[in-house]
């Protein structure tokens, strides 16, 4: 009998961002050596990646998805000294571009990044993420309408431990308000200081120059890995000619890029993996089995640049274009290490092109998302959709007529 989603199940099968497993499984991953003692939290870190910017707001070259941090996306979440110890280990490895969302937990990914950022918060970039009505902690679905972005603002301000967000990403777009009235508000708070810059998250072309016209967007947050394609449909030419930063979630493939032996569906943790919860269809036994070629183009692209499949995977992405900058997430340091050592792997362009055209020949068998989360992106977002010619998934703003 098929599964019916709940409805807190529902808000988390449309709120998956920025983030993804990162297991590796593998031997022989290239080393990384950061200053300072992981986890210990001091600002004297001297580990410095290189930096890359996203719009003008410059970021290490990869940053830090702190969503796998708590449970209900990919297992269990991890204890809150544990998800600190995590966070400050990866600022010692040189990582200053931490991102998170209010829906995480909800509320403790961002409770647990602003502990562990504060010894060192002016050093490091912090996103998070608005557009869910989530007053009293109850999860009533998408919305963007002012009133809400004001009162979440505030909340993440206090969660975080901090009187500004560097980066304020729209977590997903609204059908019932106009990006226009949502770029306004978003502008009211930039010019309050208590936001920096602005960011969308799974957005097509047409959304993403209407909203650059009211107020510049600084980068977009849509999915992208190895073999999930959809920001070349046209985001990736629009952040291009608009001059904004990409930032790609789940740039692991929710850790199936890594290498690992994964379960199917059927055996993940049927109340806190999202995979299982939502039968995402990549995740069947047969999707599993059969994508297994493209983990092994990977290994033996990234085996002669002594990398692991995951690094490669993160390395492609960084080769890909200056202005995106992937933020893996994971819950275990050691597993944080490799990630961050990703990007010293030096991909030449018979190897880029070798991934390129192995991708061409072996294919994807399934899609990247069930239904109901499709059904939350963005028109242009996601493969088999476009918004050229169109407004988008946001409503036009109503024209008032003259007194």
């Amino acid at each position: 009998m098929e599964q019916i989603l709940s409805r807190r199940e529902m808000l988390k099968l449309s709120t998956v961002a920025a983030g993804t497993v990162a297991i590796s499984g593998v031997a022989g991953c290239a080393s990384f050596t950061g200053g300072g003692n992981a986890g210990t939290g001091a600002s004297n870190s001297t580990s410095t990646l290189p930096k890359r910017k996203l719009g003008a707001l410059e970021v290490s070259g990869i940053g830090m998805g702190a969503m796998n941090t708590v449970a209900g996306y990919y297992g269990p979440g991890i204890e809150r000294a544990d998800a600190i110890k995590l966070i400050r280990a990866a600022y010692d490895q040189g990582v200053r571009f931490f991102d998170t969302a209010q829906v995480y937990g909800p509320f403790l990914s961002e409770d647990y990044l602003g502990e562990a950022a504060s010894p060192f918060r002016n050093d490091v970039v912090i996103s998070t993420k608005f557009g869910f009505n989530l007053e009293g902690g109850d999860r009533g679905g998408i919305d963007s309408s002012r009133q809400v972005i004001i009162r979440s603002v505030e909340a993440s301000l206090k969660r975080l431990r901090t009187d500004h967000i560097d980066l304020f990403y729209q977590h997903r777009v609204d059908p019932k308000v106009p990006i226009e009235e949502v770029a306004d508000t978003v502008q009211d708070l930039i010019k309050q200081g208590k936001v920096k810059h602005f960011g969308l998250s799974q957005a097509g072309e047409a959304t993403i120059r209407r909203a650059h016209k009211v107020q510049a967007v600084t980068a977009i947050q849509n999915e992208y890995s190895f073999w999930t394609r959809d920001p070349e449909i046209e985001v990736l030419a629009v952040c291009e000619e608009l001059g904004i930063g990409f930032v790609p979630w789940s740039p692991l493939g929710m850790g199936y890029l890594t290498g690992k032996s994964f379960s199917p569906i059927e055996q993940l943790d049927q109340k806190t993996d999202l995979r299982a919860i939502a039968k995402f269809p990549r995740w069947t036994k047969e999707a599993i089995e059969a994508n297994r070629p493209l983990v092994e183009l990977l290994a033996r692209v990234g085996d002669r640049r002594g990398a692991t499949p995951g690094q490669t995977a993160l390395a492609w992405l960084i080769h890909k274009r200056p202005f995106i900058v992937p933020i893996p997430g994971t819950r275990k340091i050691a597993h944080m290490k490799e990630n961050v050592a990703a990007i010293n792997v030096k991909l030449t362009d018979s190897d880029m092109q070798e991934l390129e055209s192995g991708f061409k020949k072996i294919g994807v068998v399934g899609k990247n998302a069930p239904p109901a989360l499709l059904e939350a992106h963005d028109i242009g977002s996601f493969l088999e959709s476009s918004s050229k010619g169109t407004y988008g998934l946001s409503p036009l703003p109503k024209i008032r007529k003259a007194i």
